[in-house]
């Protein structure tokens, strides 16, 4: 596997800035779903996260393991509760979400090399 998950992170941060002066109203509801729904609340963050990132395993987005790998580990999620994690989605997801589990260990072991997510 030699995606490079900090620049995966990266990259459409960018690119949705760019889409944020086109489409504004979409990109700022968006953002503020993203940012309502991901907030502390009865659920700590970092619980939202490790979700998301079960989530995005099943359905197999990328972006959205980086994504969600960098922002549960920024939120406080340890390895240990991130690999439980894939191990939830691997059981809903089957053999399509074990490969991609293996994505989101990778993507774990690299923003941890290189410390990007604290």
């Amino acid at each position: 596997m030699s995606i490079d998950y900090p620049q995966k992170h990266h990259d459409p941060q960018v690119i949705m800035g760019r889409l944020g002066c086109e489409l504004p109203g979409a990109m700022a509801g968006s953002a503020h779903l993203h940012k309502e729904a991901g907030a502390a609340g009865t659920l700590p963050a970092k619980f939202k996260e490790l979700m998301a990132l079960g989530v995005a395993v099943v359905i197999r987005c990328d972006n959205c393991i980086a994504y969600h790998v960098h922002d549960a580990l920024k939120a406080g999620a340890t390895c240990p509760e991130i690999v439980e994690t894939l191990g939830v989605a691997m059981m809903m997801g089957g053999g399509p979400a074990t490969i991609y589990a293996c994505e989101a260990f990778e993507a774990l072991e690299q923003f941890e090399k290189s410390n990007q997510a604290q």
